[in-house]
C-alpha cells in the first residue's frame, strides 16, 4: 500500500497513512475521462424548457377570413407557426438529458484521477481543518500557508469552513460523499482530511 504523508494546516508532517493502491495507486485510465465528465454535465441539465405546439396554444379557432376573393394568402387559423403570437414548429419539449454508465466505469475514473493527483503531487492530507470563527481570512491565511489555489477541499460537517469559503474564487469544498470526477479535474489541487479519506476508500473499495 502506498504511504502518504499527513499534514495539518501550518503546512507540518503530524503523521502518515497507508492509502490504497485501488484508490490511489491505479492504472490511470484517461479515455474514461471523457464518458464520465459528459455524463455529469448532461444529467445535471434540467430539460425543462419548452414551447407551444399548435394545438396548444389558446384561440385561433376561427377562420381569419374567407378562402377566396380577398387577394390575400389561405388561412386557417391565426395561431399558425407563420403568424406572430402563433405555435412554435419543432420547439423545444421537456426531455431528459441523462446518460447512464455502469458503477464500475465511474469509479475506475474516479481511482484514476486520484492517482493522477497523487503521482503529480497535487495530493495533500490533511489531519483537520478548525476554524475559530465564520472568516473568509480564516481559510485564506490557509491557503496561502499551504501555497495552493484552485483548490477541492473534501472536508465532513464542517460548516464553518463551507461558509467560510464560499466567496474564496476557485476553492470549492465538498464533503466526501460528494467526491466526483468533474471537480477533482477542474480544481488544481485536492485537500482531503484524514477523516474523510477512510470514507472515500471505502465507497471505492468493492
Amino acid at each position: 500500500m502506498a504511504i502518504l504523508d499527513v499534514y495539518n494546516t501550518q503546512k507540518q508532517k503530524v503523521a502518515e497513512v497507508e492509502v490504497a493502491d485501488a484508490v490511489f495507486d491505479a492504472e490511470i485510465k484517461e479515455h474514461l475521462f471523457y464518458d464520465v465528465v459528459r455524463m455529469q454535465l448532461a444529467n445535471r441539465r434540467s430539460g425543462t424548457s419548452a414551447t407551444k405546439s399548435r394545438g396548444e396554444v389558446s384561440g385561433g379557432g376561427k377562420k381569419p377570413w374567407r378562402q377566396k376573393g380577398t387577394g390575400r394568402a389561405r388561412a386557417g387559423s391565426s395561431r399558425s407557426p407563420l403568424w406572430r403570437g402563433g405555435a412554435v414548429t419543432f420547439g423545444p419539449k421537456p426531455r431528459s438529458f441523462t446518460i447512464n454508465l455502469p458503477k464500475k466505469v465511474r469509479r475506475q475514473a474516479l481511482c484514476s484521477a486520484l492517482t493522477m493527483k497523487r503521482k503529480t503531487d497535487r495530493l495533500m492530507i490533511l489531519d483537520k481543518i478548525e476554524l475559530p470563527d465564520i472568516k473568509t481570512r480564516h481559510v485564506a491565511q490557509i491557503l496561502t500557508t499551504l501555497g495552493a489555489q484552485r483548490v477541492l477541499i473534501i472536508d465532513e460537517h464542517n460548516e464553518r469552513l463551507q461558509l467560510s469559503a464560499r466567496n474564496i474564487p476557485g476553492v470549492k469544498v465538498l464533503r466526501p460523499e460528494g467526491l466526483n470526477l468533474y471537480d477533482v479535474l477542474s480544481y488544481e489541487n485536492l485537500y482531503i482530511t484524514q477523516p474523510c479519506l477512510e470514507k472515500i476508500q471505502r465507497r471505492l473499495v468493492a
